[in-house]
């Protein structure tokens, strides 16, 4: 029994509610994997609006399923995507070699752009700790201690005092002078 590599494009009811839409899904693998087919991906685009209008629905949620099975199943799976009401459209396609060297192509490239993106997400994190951690010093309080003689004892007063605000409470105390 000759296997070839397929890929089909389901349309389910938009309508249809997320545990619904899985349940459905669920039911379609479980058929494949009972019939010796081998999921190989499975792209889940959501919901999205139709070209045109399909059983008066303007918008659709899109599956894409590419395994490999032998040629006789393909009947028996597209009969049952169109016995199926939920099921709006579907397209089956045989893929050939150079189709499926473009597809692992593309998978490779978007690995490659998440990567970028997790990296230049982790650099703008880090850029971002830096910048806090230096705002922080120029913002650090500094205690200095004050020794202040009365006649008979000796206190020490620790006082808090900001760095910046320091020179604005010498002028005010000059000014009080």
């Amino acid at each position: 029994m000759k296997t070839n590599h397929y890929e089909s494009v389901i349309i389910l009811n938009a309508t249809l509610e997320d545990s619904q839409v899985d349940s459905i899904l669920a039911s379609l693998e479980e058929q494949m994997s009972a019939n010796g087919v081998e999921i190989t991906d499975i792209e889940k685009l959501g919901r999205k609006r139709l070209a045109y209008q399909i059983q008066k629905g303007k918008s659709g949620y899109y599956v894409i399923y590419r395994f490999t099975s032998p040629r006789e199943y393909i009947t028996k799976f597209e009969r049952a995507l169109r016995l199926d009401e939920n099921i709006i459209r579907f397209l089956t396609i045989k893929l050939e070699r150079k189709d499926l060297e473009f597809i692992a192509k593309k998978k490779a490239e978007k690995a490659e752009e998440a990567e970028k993106v997790e990296e230049a997400k982790t650099a703008e994190k880090d850029d971002k700790v830096e910048t806090e951690t230096a705002a922080e010093l120029d913002d650090k309080v500094e205690t200095e201690t004050i020794v202040e003689t009365d006649e008979n004892e000796e206190t020490k007063t620790v006082v808090e005092t900001d760095t910046k605000a320091e020179t604005t409470e010498e002028e005010s105390k000059e000014s009080n002078e």
